[in-house]
């Protein structure tokens, strides 16, 4: 089984079908929040999932959770409260890019607590956005990615850096560097890189086995510590937003991996060019899905062939 450890919210996403004089576009609520589409993206997919964090029981919460039901991921690791669910405001640009203004204050999924324990059988842990900023619940998913990391288990990392929840950019570069000897695959968008300041061949050397970077309608690259380097092509679609295509690529990613059973440390280093063209573009393919469609509508593995 996959877990996915991390934050969800709602994502209010504008109605692009707004009459053009209106003063504002009716917003639509949305599942979403970065670990959350990557759980449900992997469910889609067909892997074995379950979603870590804690969920508001107010209205949006019990969606949330529906989500996730629907997709097949497993909720027993979710913890509820009766703080409010977290809020992210779309700004969708012409070229369908997003960028997010969040509402964060006193919600429930800030105060995720550290499981006792994962499930037998886990092989691997995905973490990463908001849910590794916010505090009290940030150092608690910390302790987790730790802890599994010391147990063998396999760890993704997608640090997809919020600028503005960030209070001390310098704090939390060297926070970033203090989780990679705890990675096995680094996952990150050239400007997550650009905002922490470093490169692949530098955070390889701090731990991770692989960098995947994705370069929007340019694609994706892998460097590996075994030397690989591959890079393929973004797949040409006509954009509606880009709304959890980062998250689709995390998934893509673990699923393709898994089947190849190359969910390991190991395994990554094993993988040679052919191997990782054929990873990459699968997880190029998820993207183009999600991207063609409105909000984070991951694919289903149907879709993908």
């Amino acid at each position: 089984m996959i877990v996915v450890a991390g934050e969800s919210l709602i994502d209010l996403v504008p109605l692009r079908t707004a009459a053009a004089d209106a003063p504002l576009p009716p917003l639509l609520p949305r599942p979403g929040g970065g670990p959350y589409n990557t759980a449900v993206a992997l469910g889609r997919l067909g892997s074995p999932v379950a979603f870590c964090s804690r969920v508001s029981a107010d209205r949006f919460g019990e969606a949330l959770l529906e989500g996730l039901r629907t997709a097949g991921v497993r909720t027993s690791l979710v913890q509820r409260g009766p703080e409010p669910t977290s809020l992210a405001v779309a700004e969708v640009g012409a070229d369908g890019s997003a960028g997010y203004r969040f509402h964060v204050t006193g919600t429930a999924d800030r105060l995720f607590a550290l499981p006792a324990e994962l499930p037998d059988g886990v092989r691997a842990l995905a973490l990463g956005t908001c849910s590794l900023v916010l505090e009290p619940g940030a150092s608690a998913y910390e302790a987790l990615l730790r802890r599994e990391a010391r147990r063998g288990v396999f760890t993704l990392l997608d640090p997809n850096i919020r600028p503005g929840l960030i209070p001390d950019a310098g704090a939390h570069r060297a926070r970033f560097r203090g989780w990679l000897p705890s990675v096995s695959l680094l996952k990150l968008s050239e400007e997550d890189a650009a905002w922490l300041g470093g490169s692949p061949g530098r955070w390889l050397a701090e731990g991770p086995a692989a960098v995947v970077m994705t370069h929007g309608d340019r694609g994706l690259t892998v460097r590996t510590r075994a030397g690989v380097e591959v890079a393929v092509p973004a797949v040409d679609v006509t954009v509606a937003d880009t709304i959890g295509a980062g998250d689709t690529v995390n998934a893509a990613l673990l699923h393709d991996l898994d089947r190849r059973g190359a969910l390991t440390h190991r395994g990554l280093l094993a993988l040679d060019a052919d191997g990782w063209t054929e990873v990459l573009g699968f997880a190029a393919r998820a993207a183009a899905v999600t991207c063609s469609r409105a909000g984070a509508e991951p694919p289903y593995a149907s879709e993908l062939g």
